[in-house]
């Protein structure tokens, strides 16, 4: 069998759905939305590298009879005369046409994000085939980088009250490229944070946004240590651990990142980067930033800050918060919104601006997300039997919030925000047609996506 087979990207029931749809249906038409969740608007990214990837590849004779040999195997019908006509007609493309808000919008759940629909009657099967690979195309990408732009909003609230704003790029680094399920995940997630931040250890990340997304390097990183660089000296060279990282990597204008807490975080702190070293941290001219990676991370910020005031001195900003000499902190442990928030409140109430910290996020920012966290669905909202136009929804009595919406559905837009009721048919219409036929309609730059979300915070 091929590597893959978008004809058997599907779910297995999917296979006999070509038999389920009332008599003469022409056309079906679905649309995809975040119906709430944990963030009350997304930021939308993904669908373009999924397109190109896969959907401007033919299926091929070698694709059917695979898919067909499964599914006999399997139990399940196969509509091999639809996609022998697939094959034939359009050359192996699949005739379908995508519409879509352009990516990096920044939009309120419960809105219609992306459109499908057959084009030719003969593939009415065809919209609800390809739920399953488009749906997850857009929802993982999608929360990723929706989670990842609400902690930047977050982290600028307290920027703007505690610090300086412009450093807000750097302030999340992504460490979950070992977190999550597979390299796949890796870089389709990683780019996703990136459309929010600069900071990065996920290479993946990088590459995936450069490939698909015509990016230049949009992530960034410095030298850091990890424990086995620091244990493997031995506890007792725990400082010559520390002095070869700044003879090393240190120097004017540089940061170098070391986790500290190998053994004692807070005498590292106090005795060993604000004790023996602490001249040479200052005469290298870097910027020296210390990882604790264990305890209550609030609380062990704090104290990692006091101490490291105390050692290193600071300066008071203009806003009346404590700025420190030379060093910063950086947390990578336990980190996700509720913690960071948690952290920022704490050091802001002890007079400590936001800009000592950064926070490295893993397994939370790529792989502890799932469908249900902004509730993904793709519904079927219109068909057309016999040249007419019906609506169709689903309206369970036992949850509301599974209501889906009815008719040719889009998303519109005026100066009050977006709305996807049909009675706002008179206003902009925010989707575009991004797919048809085997065609990229539309390829976004990773530049103007980062745009996008950046100017709705």
């Amino acid at each position: 069998m091929s590597d893959y087979n978008i004809i058997l990207d599907t779910d297995s029931y999917k296979m006999g759905m070509y038999l389920m749809y009332p008599p003469n249906t022409e056309y079906v038409y679905s649309y995809i939305e975040s119906r709430g969740g944990e963030y009350d608007q997304t930021v939308f990214y993904g669908l373009q590298a999924f397109i190109k990837k896969y959907l401007l590849k033919p299926i091929t004779q070698e694709n059917m009879d695979d898919a067909a040999d499964l599914a006999l195997i399997h139990g399940e019908p196969f509509n091999r005369e639809g996609w022998e006509y697939i094959l034939k007609t359009y050359n192996g493309y699949l005739p379908l046409l995508i519409r879509a808000v352009p990516e990096g919008t920044v939009v309120p759940t419960k809105n219609v994000l992306a459109t499908i629909e057959n084009l030719d009657p003969k593939c009415y099967w065809l919209t609800t085939w390809v739920e399953t690979a488009l749906l997850r195309a857009i929802w993982y990408p999608t929360t990723v980088s929706t989670q990842s732009w609400n902690i930047k909003q977050l982290i600028k609230t307290y920027l703007e009250v505690t610090g300086d704003v412009s450093n807000i790029d750097f302030k999340l680094h992504d460490f979950g490229a070992r977190g999550v399920s597979s390299f796949e995940s890796s870089e389709i997630g990683g780019s996703a944070h990136l459309v929010n931040f600069s900071g990065t250890d996920n290479i993946a990340g990088i590459c995936h946004a450069r490939k698909y997304y015509n990016a230049g390097i949009c992530g960034f990183s410095v030298p850091a240590a990890e424990h086995s660089t620091i244990t493997s000296w031995g506890k007792e060279h725990e400082v010559d651990a520390y002095r070869n990282m700044l003879s090393q990597f240190a120097k004017p204008g540089s940061v170098v990142a070391v986790v500290s807490d190998s053994y004692d975080i807070f005498n590292a702190c106090r005795s060993l980067w604000g004790g023996e070293l602490r001249q040479e941290v200052i005469d290298s001219g870097a910027t020296l930033v210390i990882r604790p990676d264990s305890g209550d991370p609030a609380t062990v910020v704090l104290k990692c800050l006091e101490i490291l005031a105390d050692k290193f001195g600071f300066t008071i900003n203009d806003k009346g918060y404590k700025v420190l000499n030379h060093v910063r902190v950086l947390q990578g442990d336990g980190i996700n919104y509720d913690s960071i928030h948690k952290i920022l409140q704490v050091i802001t109430a002890s007079k400590f601006s936001a800009d000592n910290v950064l926070f490295g996020m893993g397994g939370a920012l790529l792989q502890k997300v799932d469908r249900d966290t902004q509730k993904w669905a793709m519904k079927c909202s219109a068909i057309r039997v016999n040249g007419e136009w019906r609506d169709v929804f689903k309206d369970p009595i036992t949850d509301s919030g599974k209501s889906s919406k009815k008719g040719r559905v889009t998303l519109y837009k005026d100066h009050n925000g977006y709305y996807s009721d049909r009675m706002y048919a008179n206003r902009t219409d925010c989707l575009v047609d991004v797919y048809t036929t085997g065609k990229l309609l539309i390829d976004h730059s990773f530049e103007e996506i980062r745009e996008r979300a950046n100017n709705a915070l």
